[in-house]
């Protein structure tokens, strides 16, 4: 069976008909590719605004609720504590492996300076970046303070189910897990009462 081009007779005609329809398709086809890489020279919106501060209103954030923003392709997580839980935190220190927060590159100085085991600018407010600092899984949130299959003493935290690493409602680890660091503390501050910006250090913080 004859097929085109291979066997049968050579048709002028049509090799040049042909030939100038694949140009034209080949031209559109390098012109629409060509839109999406040209567009990649200039930065997305998204890249532009990857490393911008993130401001969030926290005026109805009720206790024991979490607030969840992104800031540089990362979760932030807005807590607000109860004060049972406040009350907890200093009752875990000798189970925790940083709980004066002694690794200075996980949060910024001022969190520290009233009290390193709150590790906050105010006692009832955590601010964390949500990531594992073991293989970067998202922790979860169990709050209430009762026993839990994975800590019969359990004062509210973060469990992360991926490598059974455990944090407090402070972000600080515990002793015994894969995690090997408290979870980070973004650099934030409060614009007033109820605005929190993320990204942005307190005027005149050192």
């Amino acid at each position: 069976m004859a097929i085109d081009g291979f066997n049968g007779p050579v048709d002028t005609g049509r090799r040049r008909f042909l030939t100038a329809t694949t140009a034209v398709v080949g031209a559109v086809g390098a012109g629409i590719t060509a839109i999406p890489f040209i567009k990649s020279w200039n930065p997305s919106t998204r890249a532009k605004l990857a490393g911008a501060p993130v401001t969030a209103d926290i005026s109805a954030l009720q206790e024991g609720q979490r607030l969840i923003l992104e800031w540089r392709g990362q979760p932030i997580w807005i807590v607000k504590r109860s004060k049972a839980i406040l009350d907890a935190l200093p009752t875990l220190d000798d189970r925790l492996r940083d709980p004066k927060s002694e690794s200075v590159d996980q949060q910024p100085k001022y969190v520290l300076d009233k009290n390193p085991e709150l590790r906050s600018i105010k006692p009832d407010v955590s601010v964390l970046v949500g990531l594992c600092t073991h293989l970067g899984c998202s922790p979860e949130m169990v709050a209430e303070i009762r026993p839990e299959p994975y800590d019969p003493q359990w004062k509210g935290g973060y469990f992360c189910p991926c490598h059974k690493s455990r944090f407090d409602m402070a972000g600080r680890v515990f002793e015994g897990v894969p995690a090997p660091l408290n979870l980070l503390v973004p650099p934030h501050h409060y614009q007033d009462d109820n605005t929190i910006v993320i990204g942005v250090d307190p005027e005149g913080a050192a």
